[in-house]
C-alpha cells in the first residue's frame, strides 16, 4: 500500500530552525529530509514568504532550495483574516502575535493535515491548541493538528 503524502503547513520557525543555536537543527533535519525525499508536501503561505523575506540571507537561501514539486502555495483571504481575528478576539493571542494567528487560520482554512512549528509560545502549546480548535469548531472548520517537526516524523 502506498503511503499518502501529507500536506503540512509550516511557519518560519521550521525554516529558520535549521540554523538555530539550540536543538532545533537536529530535530528539524529528519523533517526536511522527508520533504526533499518526496514524502511530505509543504504548504507555504504568503505570510511565511513575508517572514522569510525579512530573514537573514542564509534562511532565504535555504527557503529557495525547497523543491517546487513538494510545495503547495496558499495566500491569505478575507476568510483566513476573519478567522485570525476571531482567535485574537477570543484572547488566544494578542494583536502583537497577528502573524501567528494568521498561520493557524491559513492552515485551518486550507484543511491541511497538520501545522508544524517550533513556536512553543503562541502556537504549539496544549492550552492554545485547544482554544484554536474551539474557535475552529464554532466557526465551522475542522480541528487542526499542531505539532513540532520531530513529532510528525516519528
Amino acid at each position: 500500500m502506498r503511503e499518502k503524502i501529507r500536506r503540512i503547513y509550516i511557519d518560519n520557525s521550521v525554516v529558520s530552525g535549521v540554523f538555530d543555536k539550540n536543538d532545533h537543527p537536529e530535530r528539524v533535519k529528519p523533517f526536511w529530509d522527508a520533504v526533499f525525499n518526496g514524502k511530505i508536501r509543504v504548504v507555504l503561505s504568503d505570510v511565511l514568504k513575508e517572514e522569510v523575506d525579512d530573514a537573514p540571507l542564509h534562511v532565504r537561501d535555504f527557503y529557495s532550495t525547497i523543491p517546487e514539486s513538494q510545495i503547495e502555495r496558499i495566500v491569505s483571504t478575507d476568510e483566513s483574516y476573519a478567522l485570525a481575528e476571531q482567535y485574537i478576539a477570543a484572547g488566544i493571542v494578542t494583536e502583537n502575535s497577528l502573524n501567528d494567528s494568521r498561520h493557524v487560520a491559513l492552515a485551518s482554512v486550507a484543511g491541511v493535515d497538520v501545522l508544524v512549528s517550533f513556536n512553543c509560545t503562541h502556537i504549539v502549546t496544549l492550552n492554545r491548541i485547544l482554544k484554536y480548535n474551539a474557535i475552529n469548531v464554532l466557526s465551522g472548520y475542522s480541528q487542526i493538528e499542531i505539532r513540532t517537526p520531530d513529532e510528525v516524523i516519528q
